[in-house]
């Protein structure tokens, strides 16, 4: 078998692959660039998916109320302006010395609350739609829906970024293949 044929033979056996692939994941694959995109566009989209941070009364450290009752102050907001039936459940707390914020980002929901850090005065209540999407774009939103430790993410993830790599392995080759055929039909030519 000559050159031309054997890299004949590869790139169908690389369309294969890269159809194969392609078919089987291309609803993954939609989802995740949808995301993706409006991930990269959450701090441009004028607070909708991502609250810019607000700003307190004073930088100075000392001046702050304690962490635990800006918690009381926190989960009390939460109660009186969502829903009582929130956990108060803390995933992080958002220490912003900067802007005199502290942020309570709550971990059994998409809710978060800033705080004047000196004066427990609430500065924003936000519904965290970020968290939400990158939590659908990475499938830990499933991890939490089954109360998994992060198996699925990791599955997901792994899958996914596989056969990316995959495809633009294939792609590369799909269309490299044919400029190669057809520089070796030229130097056959001649």
């Amino acid at each position: 078998m000559d050159d031309t044929k054997k890299i004949a033979k590869t790139t169908r056996w690389y369309r294969k692959i890269h159809r194969w692939i392609a078919s089987i994941l291309f609803v993954f694959f939609f989802f995740m660039g949808m995301t993706g995109f409006l991930l990269g566009w959450k701090k441009n989209s004028n607070g909708y998916l991502l609250a810019r941070s607000h700003k307190g009364t004073s930088t100075d450290l000392a001046k702050w109320m304690s962490f635990d009752s800006l918690h009381a102050v926190a989960v009390k907001a939460l109660h009186d302006s969502v829903s009582t039936s929130l956990s108060p459940k803390v995933e992080r707390i958002d220490a912003r010395p900067d802007k005199g914020m502290v942020k309570f980002v709550f971990a059994d929901h998409y809710w978060a609350i800033q705080l004047d850090a000196s004066n427990g005065k609430i500065l924003h209540l936000e519904r965290r739609r970020a968290d939400f999407i990158e939590n659908l774009h990475d499938g830990s939103y499933l991890d939490k829906l089954m109360g998994i430790d992060g198996q699925i993410k990791l599955g997901y993830t792994s899958i996914m970024g596989l056969s990316l790599l995959m495809l633009t392995i294939t792609g590369f080759w799909l269309w490299y293949n044919p400029k190669r055929i057809r520089k070796k039909k030229k130097e056959t030519a001649y």
